[in-house]
């Protein structure tokens, strides 16, 4: 793995392992669904909007069932993988890299009684550690984009998808031929040099020879959604401010700000992908 990879990953590790992250995510975000949501007015509460992508992504998928074994990338709380297991029967391995997050993920778990159908595993999208051919279908919402190496994700995706495997994920990227230098005020604090976009994303599943189903496009929610985490956490601020530090909360209210604005002036596109090997 490259430097810029290996710097791109445990950039990601480290903030989500911190404690503020932690304890900002599971509070405001949205709770054991910290992704995107798909919102009906712009005051609907986080977790339902949330909750409601993990629907749409779910109907995507045929044949869901006790037979199928499923495989979330970059997990983070695992909310995705008890929404499957408990309305599916399917077993799913939650895949993360933040060993703090997977904790939390594995005490949900089992308080749901689902830890029988759930494998929290500490590991990185870039190297999945299973074996060709291991899932029916891969699972991920809003973690491709902190890979440094977005291609070789796909490619990991690829190889361990069985034969007709289906691959459904989000992740917030630019607008085709959207510039980088745009987006620099996001990047600078992912810590990354770019963001995916629908072409990309098209092109290099396309190399690989995973042909696309569908894509669902639900750009505008994405600033709603941002704005809403913005207005949670304006809300919240003096509570938050016992547990948090006040610079990791000035830098989230400003981080919030330009994916907002971004959103808001056509540089950024989010919606379900949904790829079969």
């Amino acid at each position: 793995m490259s430097d810029k990879n290996t710097s791109a990953v445990e950039v990601a590790r480290d903030y989500y392992n911190s404690k503020d992250a932690d304890v900002f995510y599971s509070g405001v975000w949205g709770g054991e669904d910290i992704h995107v949501g798909i919102y009906r007015h712009g005051s609907e509460p986080i977790f339902d909007a949330s909750r409601r992508t993990v629907e749409r992504m779910a109907s995507h998928l045929d044949g869901l069932g006790p037979e199928k074994n499923v495989l979330d990338i970059g997990a983070g709380y695992g909310g995705s993988a008890r929404y499957l297991a408990e309305n599916h029967g399917c077993r799913v391995v939650a895949l993360n890299l933040s060993e703090v997050e997977n904790e939390r993920n594995r005490t949900m778990n089992e308080e749901s009684g689902l830890d029988r159908l759930i494998d929290v595993v500490d590991g990185s999208f870039e190297e999945i550690p299973y074996e060709d051919g291991s899932f029916d279908a891969v699972w991920s919402q809003d973690a491709i984009l902190h890979s440094g190496d977005r291609e070789r994700v796909f490619a990991e995706v690829s190889r361990v998808l069985k034969e007709g495997g289906e691959f459904v994920f989000t992740d917030p990227m630019k607008t085709d031929g959207c510039s980088n230098d745009v987006l620099g005020p996001i990047l600078d604090r992912l810590h990354l040099d770019s963001l995916g976009s629908p072409g990309f994303y098209r092109r290099t599943a396309g190399e690989l020879g995973m042909r696309e189903v569908c894509f669902e496009d639900y750009t505008e929610h994405l600033p709603t959604h941002y704005a809403r985490v913005l207005e949670e956490t304006e809300r919240r601020e003096q509570e938050l401010s016992r547990e948090i530090s006040e610079d990791y909360i000035r830098h989230m209210k400003k981080g919030l700000t330009h994916w907002v604005e971004g959103g808001r002036n056509g540089h950024l596109a989010w919606g379900i992908f949904h790829f079969c090997a």
